[in-house]
């Protein structure tokens, strides 16, 4: 047989080195070095092993077993970003395996960072090499589970598995499957990175809509405190009230006109600030 990359095999030591081990018969030997083994192994010792390329690019085999493989999907951990080759990933052995710039979104400013994971498997390419593989979205169903509609405007936390300009796909941490629109975020989250939400609808099928914004209240404290923070660095004051034209606000401020109304009102209402003309400005003592 010839050994390939990606393989779990059951070979015999058939010889014992300075720094390893020769595995296999006359017809086909591969080494492994004695880091890769947590145990002392004798001549003929039988030892389940996986073939991967070693930095040198020399196929070897360790006896530590992956997190994933040709046909096994599991999260595993971003370790380093090169925008010109694509991410690294931990698959557990001391190799980690790239994921082609060809598998990740098309814009970089929605790449995975280092700590992120990704549900990815193994692909040995047609010169050998091992590469991961970003799951599909078949594999994602076959590990969902469905959601039911006691779960409307529940939180919920999870990891994104593939973006697009229209929105983002996460999986829950209890497995639900959720659509993200653009709509329902400040800003699109990466691949592989976690986020919470809550459940806005939950489907026939039992997948989700998902939204990152904060509930009403939360977000009217958040809106107040920027545009409280903004007529601070103003002296005080600002040319904006309830009737500014919507446009002037999302400039300034990334709000509709009616969430800066709703934090308006509550500055108005706790005697923070004032309006007249045009201008809403603090109140004396604030």
């Amino acid at each position: 047989m010839n050994f390939q990359a990606g393989e779990k095999l059951t070979l015999p030591v058939s010889r014992i080195t300075d720094i390893g081990y020769m595995l296999g018969d006359e017809h086909e030997e591969v080494f492994m070095h004695k880091n890769e083994t947590e145990e002392e192994l004798f001549e003929g010792q039988e030892v389940d092993v996986f073939l991967y390329h070693d930095h040198s690019g020399r196929l070897a085999a360790t006896a530590y077993v992956p997190n994933i493989g040709i046909n096994e999907l599991d999260w595993v951990v971003v370790t380093d970003v090169k925008p010109d080759l694509g991410v690294f990933v931990d698959i557990g052995v001391s190799k980690d395996v790239l994921i082609g710039r060809s598998d990740l979104p098309a814009h970089e400013e929605v790449w995975p960072e280092v700590g992120d994971e990704l549900y990815c498997r193994l692909k040995r390419t047609s010169a050998g090499r091992l590469i991961g593989k970003l799951a599909s979205t078949d594999n994602m169903k076959d590990i969902s589970t469905a959601a039911t509609p006691s779960m409307h405007n529940k939180n919920v936390s999870g990891r994104i598995y593939r973006t697009l300009y229209v929105g983002s796909y996460i999986l829950t941490d209890e497995r639900f499957l959720g659509f993200i629109h653009d709509s329902e975020r400040q800003e699109e989250p990466r691949l592989g990175q976690r986020v919470t939400g809550r459940i806005i609808d939950v489907k026939e099928n039992g997948e989700i809509n998902v939204s990152l914004r904060p509930r009403k209240q939360e977000g009217q404290d958040e809106d107040a405190q920027v545009i409280y923070e903004y007529m601070e660095s103003r002296g005080g004051a600002m040319p904006f009230w309830d009737k500014s034209h919507p446009e002037d606000i999302k400039n300034r401020f990334n709000l509709s006109k009616a969430a800066f109304k709703r934090a308006m009102g509550k500055l108005l209402k706790e005697g923070k600030v004032y309006q007249e003309e045009g201008w809403t400005y603090f109140k004396k003592g604030e």
